[in-house]
C-alpha cells in the first residue's frame, strides 16, 4: 500500500467518525425517548398572560416514576436566560427545603446556564429526565445541553411535577387528571 492510498484510507475512517459523532449530536429528543405520547398539556398563565404551553410525553400512561420522560415548554413571551435560571433555582430551594447545599445550586446555576436560552414566542425548550442518571435539554430539536445529575433532574423536574408546585392547576392537567 503506498502513502496516496494510506492517507485515503485515514481520510474515509475521519470522515466516517465525523458523520458518526454528527449524528449522535443532531439527535432529537425523541429519540431518548421513544414511543413517547402526550400524557397531559396545559398552560401557565400569570394575571392572565399567557407565559407558556406545555406537553408532558412519556411511553408510561399513567406517567411512572422509573421511566424516562420529556417535557416540552412552547414560551408566549420573551423571558431571558438568567430569568429562566433565576426562576428554577427559586423553586428548587423552595421545594428542597434546605435538602440542597449551597454548593449543588451554585452548580446546577451553571448547568441551568447552558441549557438554556433567551427564549422569543414560540421558543421551545424541552427537558428530558432520565431517571437516575439526569437530564437533557433541546431547544428546538438540538440538544442544547445534558446534566449528569439524577439528583438535579428529579428536583428540576419537581418544580412542574412535585405536588407542592406553585401551578397545582398546570401539574394536574400535565399528569392527565384534568382537561387543559
Amino acid at each position: 500500500m503506498n502513502d496516496q492510498t494510506s492517507r485515503q484510507g485515514t481520510s474515509k475512517a475521519w470522515l466516517w467518525l465525523l458523520c458518526l459523532l454528527s449524528t449522535s449530536a443532531l439527535a432529537n429528543w425523541q429519540e431518548v425517548v421513544p414511543e413517547a405520547r402526550v400524557v397531559g398539556a396545559g398552560e401557565l398563565r400569570l394575571f392572565g398572560f399567557r407565559i407558556y404551553s406545555a406537553r408532558l410525553w412519556s411511553p408510561a400512561q399513567p406517567l411512572a416514576a422509573d421511566t424516562p420522560f420529556a417535557l416540552e415548554l412552547t414560551y408566549h413571551r420573551a423571558i431571558s436566560r438568567d430569568d429562566l435560571v433565576d426562576a428554577s433555582v427559586k423553586e428548587i430551594r423552595r421545594l428542597s427545603g434546605g435538602a440542597v447545599s449551597a454548593t449543588q445550586l451554585a452548580d446546577w446555576r451553571a448547568q441551568m446556564r447552558q441549557a438554556f436560552v433567551d427564549v422569543a414566542p414560540g421558543s421551545r425548550i424541552t427537558g428530558v429526565h432520565l431517571p437516575g442518571r439526569g437530564a437533557r435539554f433541546y431547544v428546538g430539536q438540538q440538544l442544547q445541553h445534558e446534566v449528569r445529575d439524577g439528583v438535579f433532574a428529579a428536583a428540576f423536574f419537581a418544580i412542574w411535577l412535585d405536588p407542592r408546585t406553585r401551578n397545582p392547576e398546570l401539574r394536574a392537567q400535565l399528569l392527565g387528571a384534568a382537561a387543559p
